[in-house]
């Protein structure tokens, strides 16, 4: 199979080690190719795209930010996005898309998968925890500990 990943909207913790996540599973297990995509929708839109491999990720995990770089927006802010969408799909002979995003990229991803027919699969990713139908996603921990510790500084001083 062909994969397109981006990762969507804010920047937090655990966006390279999910990208390593679905490049090492695909690659290794299933034998797929994984494109990413640049700057989230405007990335897909717009075909910037690098490929991603093991050999590529080998490293990535103590980075932080994403290698694809992150933006928030929408297909669906431009006239012609979503044909964009469609002829990105077909050019690049994806088979399907996983977003990384929190409810902005997540809703438009349900959106073009529900009314477009698109093959989008979705991963929550928001320090906030705030997506409907997740216990945890990406981020939230990492958010809370760091939220937590420096509070507990502030109270011994």
């Amino acid at each position: 199979m062909r994969v397109g990943i981006l990762t969507g909207g804010g920047d937090c913790p655990g966006l390279n080690a999910v990208l390593r996540a679905v490049v090492r599973k695909g690659e290794r297990f299933d034998g797929d190719e994984i494109v990413g995509f640049l700057d989230a929708w405007d990335g897909v839109r717009e075909r910037r795209t690098m490929p991603l491999s093991v050999d590529q990720m080998r490293g990535s995990l103590p980075r932080g930010g994403t290698v694809l770089g992150t933006r928030r927006g929408s297909p669906y802010d431009h006239p012609d996005g979503v044909a964009q969408v469609h002829e990105t799909f077909a050019d690049l002979g994806l088979d399907a898309l996983i977003v990384v995003g929190g409810n902005g990229s997540l809703s438009i991803a349900n959106r073009l998968a529900s009314e477009e027919g698109l093959p989008i699969v979705g991963v929550p990713k928001t320090i906030d925890n705030d997506i409907a139908g997740t216990d945890t996603t990406f981020g939230f921990h990492t958010a809370v500990d760091i939220a937590t510790e420096a509070i507990d500084r502030l109270h011994t001083t």
